[in-house]
């Protein structure tokens, strides 16, 4: 046979386009041990595929849009009737994106870090900024962003009532620290800063007649309640949830009982004489004694101004002028680079792996890393500027979180034609109170937002795969309004509509059941038990970070498993959706690339049937279109 022969068109227009052409080699079904269910048993089931050097940005989407995933440059698909643990895949269309209550306040807290009104006992190393008073400056996604920093003076009402406020916050601290020193808090808990808002004048509209002179808040008792849970669950490692929301609530650390703990401490504060300080549900209120007088005057504004200037410039001890500023501000930075080794990431991904995944040393090695994070068969597609990639253009790339020149964390995306596509995160375990999962997942979906004016057909974000039965999982559907995928049709369903569903059954033909007008799913057929799943994990809480595709262990799944010999057993698929016609597939016999149906002549009967029966469940799993265009290589 002659190499590159065709029988119905040339090269270009079958094996791919000008972006190259996609090549893999079929890994057949693979059992493996669930990362999810922790079973014990094999019962993950995937079909595999590897690609070791070529893959379409193109191919990989449509490959994505069938709920295909990638570790490296294994690509797998789990057998959705057949798998413990279901995996649907779950994207959401950034233009259409809601931030819920709390991923906004992720947003805020991660924002009062920058300015430095949130602080942490291992602050990060200050580099790279200036200690000028003018001002300093950070990127964000390639722009500049100009910094002005506080002055100390007393320019005018607004400069004086900001100081007085990061007094009011100086003073709460103080008492958390009285606190924790006469053990009314824990003492091993680190603890946020303090921070004192002012009550807006809407606000005061809605409050109860007679405390209209309630001129400032803070709501620091709530996330010191917090604090202390986590650090309890994090030591009750054999106890469920409801047993550490019941401890805490015996010992009194509930924000309502906290606050008037600190309330306590503040009522003995001299600075404080103006000002009532009163609990109420959780919340530190300030209300003036003197109506709207909302801040000290003259003589005491000058004490307090001295005071405060003292303990911020302690605080940032590296300004070599305590005028400069009241709290450090810090330089952010995301920097996009193409998937390579980065000897710096790695180390980050070790100790992330070791203190969050609580992995052992013998695990985690720099082959693994590559195999795992590093490896890509995606075919770069540089942008050309003319609508239809990107600046950064299509492929494998790994974002980088830095504060102030440190690395802090690591995203591993993939940006391709229709989506940018979240595969992992890694980040600083010391940096865990800034919620670096939720934070960076906000940023990914602002980046789409931005890079749909460079090309109109990236419009959504994939977060991997939603497992409903599993409890770290179901994070992702607070990312609203998501879609997932219908396991059989590959359409694409409204996650409100497919919840139900999903409570009843883990394996679910979402594209059977749609919404009758009154809003409410159609009811659900009986489904045969030997599809009814078990599990053995019995997760605590959604973690705050938790990254945004857990599919870490399918790089186990991959080198672990074994190839398992095909069977006769039903697909589960609709008579209307089986198609045995393989004549069409594209094959690659070294440098050739030519359809089956010029091939199956040469093949004995017995190799013949083998091969077809291997060729069918390939077309199955990739589609009719997928079948005629990726090369499926024969060895």
């Amino acid at each position: 046979m002659a190499g590159k022969t065709m029988s119905d068109a040339s090269s270009s227009t079958i094996a791919g386009t000008e972006r190259g052409e996609s090549v893999v080699y079929d890994c057949r079904r693979r059992k493996s041990s669930c990362g999810y269910c922790k079973s014990g048993s094999r019962g993950s089931i995937t079909h595999g595929l590897w690609a070791p050097d070529n893959l379409t940005v193109d191919d990989y989407q449509d490959l994505l849009d069938r709920g295909w995933r990638r570790s490296g440059c294994y690509l797998y698909k789990p057998e959705m009737e057949r798998t413990c643990c279901p995996s649907y895949t779950i994207r959401l269309k950034a233009s259409d994106f809601v931030p819920s209550k709390d991923q906004l306040r992720v947003s805020r807290r991660f924002q009062r870090f920058l300015d430095g009104t949130l602080e942490h006992d291992k602050p990060v190393e200050h580099t790279e900024v200036s200690s000028t008073s003018e001002g300093g400056s950070y990127a964000l996604n390639g722009e500049s962003h100009s910094v002005e920093k506080n002055s100390l003076s007393f320019k005018n009402k607004e400069n004086e009532e900001e100081h007085f406020m990061l007094h009011l916050s100086d003073k709460v601290d103080d008492a958390i620290r009285l606190c924790t020193k006469s053990s009314d808090l824990p003492h091993n808990v680190e603890f946020p800063r303090a921070s004192v808002k002012k009550v807006s004048h809407a606000r005061k509209k809605l409050l109860v007649q007679g405390s209209k002179d309630r001129v400032y808040s803070c709501n620091v008792a709530f996330q010191l309640s917090a604090g202390i849970r986590r650090a309890q669950v994090g030591e009750m490692k054999n106890d469920n949830l409801s047993s550490s929301e019941s401890n805490i609530a015996e010992t009194g650390f509930i924000p309502k009982i906290i606050a008037e703990k600190l309330v306590n401490y503040l009522s003995q504060v001299d600075e404080l004489s103006g000002f009532s300080i009163k609990a109420c549900n959780g919340h530190i209120n300030f209300y003036s004694d003197k109506g709207e007088a909302s801040f000290p005057k003259s003589a005491e504004r000058a004490a307090i101004s001295q005071e405060t200037a003292k303990a911020r410039s302690k605080a940032s001890s590296t300004d070599k002028n305590p005028k400069c500023s009241l709290a450090k501000r810090r330089k952010f930075e995301i920097r996009l680079k193409r998937s390579s080794f980065d000897p710096v990431e790695y180390a980050l991904y070790r100790r992330y792996q070791l203190l969050v995944h609580n992995d052992t040393p013998d695990r985690i090695s720099e082959a693994s890393y590559r195999n795992f994070l590093v490896d890509t068969p995606l075919n770069f597609v540089p942008s050309t500027g003319d609508g239809t990639a990107p600046p950064c253009g299509f492929g494998s790339f790994h974002q980088q979180y830095l504060i102030d020149g440190k690395l802090v964390a690591v995203g591993v995306i993939d940006i391709l034609p229709r989506c940018l596509s979240s595969k992992y995160l890694f980040w600083d375990p010391d940096f865990a109170f800034l919620s670096l999962g939720k934070y960076s997942a906000l940023q990914e979906i602002d980046w789409v937002k931005q890079n749909q004016m460079h090309c109109a057909s990236l419009q959504y974000y994939y977060l991997g795969y939603y497992i409903h039965n599993c409890g770290k999982m179901r994070y992702k559907a607070t990312y609203r309004p998501s879609e997932l995928l219908c396991p059989l049709r590959y359409t694409w369903v409204p996650f409100d509509a497919a919840k139900p569903l999903l409570d009843q059954k883990s394996y679910v033909v979402l594209s059977d059941f749609s919404l009758q007008q009154n809003g409410e799913p159609s009811p659900l057929p009986k489904v045969s038990n030997d599809i009814e799943l078990e599990h053995n994990a019995d997760f605590l809480e959604e973690p705050d970070d938790v990254n945004m595709d857990e599919d870490g262990e399918m790089a186990e799944a991959y080198s672990d498993s074994s190839d398992e010999d095909l069977d006769s057993e039903s697909s589960g698929l609709a008579p209307e959706m089986e198609d045995g016609d393989v004549t069409n597939i594209l094959i690659g016999i070294g440098d050739s690339r030519m359809r089956y149906k010029d091939i199956q002549q040469a093949i004995s009967p017995s190799g013949r049937s083998y091969l077809e029966n291997q060729l069918v469940r390939y077309k199955r799993v990739v589609g009719k279109e997928l079948s005629e265009r990726i090369v499926y290589v024969l060895r």
